[in-house]
């Protein structure tokens, strides 16, 4: 790509274009770069020149072709966003400063910076789809320039790519730039495959080619005969998508029959069902294969008719059928509907066909845990979907996967905490079924139904799961409060303090404000939760000074009464003494690095929970001790794992591969076949602390295959 050679591109659609914006940002870019070389060894700019190329293809204005030449100024030069801003004006550095915030995405440093740095990738997006057209354009090009890397960097690229670009350019349409990442991935990746399948394509190139010349010319003939006036193209699927076919299906190459697809271009919306009509009638259609992306439009806002039918020689044939314009959309997806206004930015043409975008922006509002927010954007976002519709007629697109709770919380979320269950075409099922492609869905709710923990196991999409665990929280927050006004007010009676006295005239606010609390009721709280004990508020207050640790040991000797005592090899210190005997709640089985706190069971010792365990918030407050871990103990604990997978060969000694790299040793494997051809394994494993089984999630969630991994209970530990 040489500079005339650009401009005479952008003047083909954009004529009496603002040129020289571009003349002059591709002069201060090579200005900035000079000396600038490329791992290849080629100046740099002949990069951002390049992406500027990509843009082009895609169509868009001048200031998006001047942010592509300027993409890397800020990033890579001493080039501040004041110099953009002086030279190109606000919307061009406005640009530049979203692009440049996305490129620092490092996708190997801690989930937290991830998180953050997608988020703001999804701000960036919502703000102006611009911005993540240019970074698309950007990775493209870094994708087809890998091989001056190392090797470990161009892997890490590539697999950035798959996971994340690839996906996100077809989310957003864009068909042309998806293919191309993905193969380009796939040659770094698995280059033997890659290399493997280029030889297969390329001898058998000549066959291919004389057939798709054959089948093309029938398919014109019969579309000409009704007097429909149509492009018939045939093309051969693209490498990355034989090898996911061979992949899934465990199929060879020769097992692969349908590597050719054809598209049929026509005119108008009623000539797309006219000619798919002429196709049924000329070609046995696939049972069971076809389907209209016109009537029910994709989320990205792809419209089709796919049909496979047995073609020519008894093979069977892809066949799209569309219009220019849904072609047009096909191909370039979302940069095909912005419209842009010199210095307005962009706004969308058709905003239903974007409603996924505005559920992005929701979504990293709503879900806070660094874990579950990127664990949603790979599984929900990136994911297959279904559609289903609301009693009124309403299409709503979904996960696939997704429940009854995940339809009722995408209505409202009261809708959601009361639903018990739904009708799917006059029949009733429960809260668990997963909703199939073309379900119509009435919400059955009453008011004495509320979420459970358990819900959080077989919802999928973010706004459900986090509406269930606001919740949930919420139900703990006000349970905190009852149990640590009971404890306040018991121990302030002992010492003749009225509790409402001290709250009205602002004695507990001044004490909470010592100890640090928000105000008097987050100082309750945390002294129902355990966090804090009652009798630092009596220090505060000066009526009774803090107990020696000897004489709550004492006490605590009495409360136990004659259990028998053994040293503790748990782990676990109980105010201060070592030699209690200890027990672990099933309910939620917390493991070292977890808060914890314990309650005394008269003649069982002490039963140590969660700190946010429902179960221990409702136990009697009377009976809850200090419990801390010990630092020193090397003890490991069982733990339970779900791992939900897509139902494939060799998933089992993929998962167990992570787990043995990780050093974690398996106690228990059981497997079993679910819905929705998928499989459930449930593992006993042995984990020394929490960050441990966090790390462990994390690496078991980036398997292509995984939908989900939970943790359970551990229900067969000796008591």
């Amino acid at each position: 790509m040489k500079l005339e050679g650009l401009i005479h591109r952008v003047e083909g659609y954009l004529p009496g274009a603002e040129v020289a914006l571009l003349r002059n940002a591709y002069a201060f870019s090579a200005e900035r770069h000079l000396n600038q070389k490329r791992a290849s060894g080629e100046p740099y700019v002949s990069h951002p020149l390049a992406v500027a190329g990509l843009v082009a293809d895609l169509r868009l204005d001048i200031p998006s072709i001047a942010t592509a030449l300027l993409h890397d100024t800020v990033e890579d030069t001493l080039t501040t966003l004041g110099h953009i801003e002086k030279e190109f004006g606000s919307e061009v550095a406005g640009l530049v400063d979203g692009v440049t915030k996305i490129g620092r995405i490092n996708f190997t440093s801690r989930e937290e910076h991830q998180a953050e740095n997608f988020r703001k990738m999804i701000l960036a997006m919502s703000r102006d789809i611009r911005i993540i057209l240019i970074k698309l354009a950007d990775r493209t090009h870094n994708m087809r320039t890998l091989d001056g890397l190392a090797v470990g960097r161009q892997e890490k690229v590539a697999q950035e790519t798959l996971d994340i670009y690839a996906p996100l350019a077809h989310r957003l349409g864009i068909s042309w730039m998806k293919i191309e990442m993905e193969d380009h991935a796939l040659r770094t990746l698995h280059p033997e495959i890659y290399h493997q399948l280029k030889r297969m394509v390329a001898k058998k190139k000549g066959e291919r080619e004389r057939y798709i010349r054959t089948v093309q010319a029938a398919l014109k003939k019969k579309v000409d005969e009704s007097g429909i006036e149509a492009e018939v193209a045939g093309r051969p699927k693209h490498f990355y998508s034989i090898y996911e076919k061979m992949r899934k299906q465990n199929l060879l190459y020769e097992q692969v029959f349908d590597l050719v697809a054809f598209r049929i271009v026509v005119y108008s919306f009623r000539e797309c069902y006219e000619t798919l009509g002429v196709i049924h009638a000329n070609w046995t259609p696939v049972p069971g294969r076809f389907k209209d992306y016109i009537a029910l439009p994709k989320a990205n806002g792809y419209q089709s008719l796919h049909t496979t039918v047995v073609g020519p020689d008894g093979q069977r044939i892809e066949i799209q059928i569309r219009t220019r314009d849904m072609h047009r959309i096909a191909e370039d997806g979302v940069a095909a509907h912005w419209q842009y206004k010199t210095g307005q930015g962009s706004e969308i043409a058709d905003v239903q066909r974007f409603a996924w975008l505005r559920q992005m922006v929701e979504w990293q509002n709503q879900v806070r845990d660094p874990h579950d927010f990127l664990h949603g954007l790979k599984e929900n976002l990136f994911g297959e979907e279904v559609w289903v519709f609301t009693p009124k007629g309403e299409l709503l697109h979904f996960p696939q996967g997704s429940s009854i709770i995940d339809f009722a919380y995408r209505i409202h979320s009261e809708v959601g905490h009361h639903c018990t269950g739904a009708r799917i075409g006059g029949r009733l099922v429960p809260l668990r079924h997963s909703l199939q492609n073309g379900d119509t869905v009435e919400i059955i709710t009453t008011r004495r139904q509320a979420p459970s923990r358990d819900w959080l196991k077989f919802v999928v999409t973010p706004r459900a799961k986090e509406r269930i665990r606001i919740w949930l929280r919420t139900q703990q927050s006000a349970r905190s409060e009852e149990v640590g006004r009971t404890l306040l007010e018991r121990d302030l009676a002992r010492h003749g303090l009225d509790f409402a006295k001290l709250e009205s005239d602002g004695t507990l606010a001044r004490v909470a404000a010592e100890l640090g609390a928000t105000d008097v009721t987050s100082l309750i709280a945390e002294i129902g939760y355990g966090r804090r004990m009652a009798g630092e508020v009596l220090a505060r207050l000066a009526v009774v000074p803090e107990v020696p640790a000897e004489s709550a040991a004492s006490r605590l000797q009495q409360l136990l009464g004659m259990v028998g005592r053994r040293a503790t090899a748990d782990g676990v210190r109980v105010s201060g003494l070592s030699d209690v005997l200890v027990r672990f709640a099933r309910c939620c089985d917390p493991l070292p690095g977890e808060d914890v706190v314990g309650f005394v069971s008269r003649g069982r010792g002490v039963t140590v929970h969660g700190m946010d365990c429902a179960r221990g918030l409702e136990a009697d407050p009377l009976r809850r001790v200090d419990c801390v871990w010990d630092g020193g103990a090397e003890t490991a604990r069982p733990v339970r794992l779900e791992v939900l997978v897509a139902n494939e060969q060799g998933q089992l000694a993929a998962i167990s591969r992570v787990l043995a790299q990780a050093g974690i040793d398996i106690r228990k494997a059981e497997a079993r076949t679910v819905a929705d051809d998928k499989a459930l394994f449930t593992f006993e494993i042995l984990v020394h602390h929490i960050d441990e089984l966090r790390r462990v999630r994390r690496n078991l969630t980036k398997l292509k295959s995984v939908v989900r991994v939970d943790r359970l209970k551990v229900r067969d530990r000796p008591g």
